[in-house]
């Protein structure tokens, strides 16, 4: 029985020194990497007040990636590293949109952090949050992907968009890690933390494709541009036969139209069911989202709806969204 305790007991050692291995080298690579913001806002009263984040270098030229909530309407503020550097930064663009921001630092930053693909995500899957929690400066958290696909509404003005494939991890996450990253054992940063939803429940915006092109558009021009067609609907079941011809169980049914916008120029009308935009598959708002950054303004965009028991093809032409600053 010894033996046996003994066995089990060093399998649980070997085991435990292979987790702490992980963790420890993910913390020694991206600490460094993870600044801590401090950024000052003018309030409607006139006084200023600071506020705190995090923010993940990703260029060799001192560009940093956060969320769009940490900086806020802010142009300017400081950077914390973990050696003890501290360099002012601009912001260079900002996305509510999207809840992403980049900002530049004026002075040497550490090498950058490899941003990864979340899309390889799995749950269950270990991730590491780095991050600034409550002022404690280079501080890490371990869990799991505890859910993927899940959805997060981002509001700018009037606008709304629901940010879709947002991870869901139990790392725990507190005022000040958002901006930070979230890792996986490789050391790749998989997703810009920024929400707590709940206790034991933190939200990450992924890395993926669309993110890319939303970093580089903030980049290059400060913003990102973005496509309108002027519709609104929800998720609705095919009938059978529809479904079984199409090889998808769900479309859009077009609640709303906005008179005198693309979608009602295209003679789209309230009661369609959109099915497909450009032959892909439309389930829901998201999936048209996904086609709505900037390169789609003023392109034709086919559209597929069913109407009247006939499939209808409609082509629409995108404008730009305004009034998002």
């Amino acid at each position: 029985m010894t033996d046996t305790l003994s066995r089990e007991s060093e399998a649980d050692v070997a085991a435990l020194d292979a987790y702490s291995q992980v963790i420890v080298s993910i913390a020694e690579h991206l600490t460094p990497r993870v600044a801590a913001l401090q950024v000052a806002r003018r309030r409607r009263d006139g006084s200023v007040a600071a506020s705190a984040g995090s923010a993940v270098v990703f260029t060799n030229d001192g560009f940093l990636l956060t969320n769009a909530h940490v900086v806020g309407k802010a142009e300017a503020g400081q950077a914390a590293f973990g050696d003890g550097t501290t360099v002012p930064f601009r912001v260079v663009g900002t996305d509510p949109l999207s809840d992403l921001a980049v900002v530049r630092a004026d002075g040497a930053t550490p090498a950058p952090a490899v941003l990864g693909e979340a899309s390889q995500l799995r749950v269950g899957q270990l991730v590491v949050a780095v991050g600034n929690p409550l002022g404690l400066a280079g501080t890490i958290t371990a869990g799991v992907v505890s859910a993927l696909g899940r959805s997060l509404p981002t509001r700018s003005g009037e606008n709304v968009r629901i940010v879709d494939d947002v991870i869901q991890t139990d790392a725990a996450l507190n005022p000040g890690n958002s901006g930070g990253a979230l890792v996986v054992a490789t050391g790749e940063v998989v997703g810009i933390n920024t929400a707590v939803a709940g206790v034991g429940v933190g939200l990450a915006i992924p890395i993926n494709a669309i993110t890319r092109q939303i970093v580089a558009a903030l980049v290059a021009e400060g913003r990102v541009r973005r496509a309108y067609l002027g519709v609104a609907g929800n998720p609705t079941p095919l009938p059978p036969p529809l479904a079984s011809r199409l090889g998808q169980k769900t479309g859009m049914r077009i609640e709303e139209v906005v008179a005198q916008g693309p979608a009602a120029k295209a003679g789209l009308r309230r009661g369609d069911l959109l099915v497909k935009a450009n032959n892909e598959a439309v389930s829901n708002a998201q999936s048209l989202q996904r086609l709505m950054l900037g390169d789609a303004i003023g392109q034709p965009l086919a559209l597929t709806v069913f109407r009247s028991e006939t499939l209808l093809d409609l082509v629409v032409t995108p404008e730009e969204l305004h009034g998002d600053e």
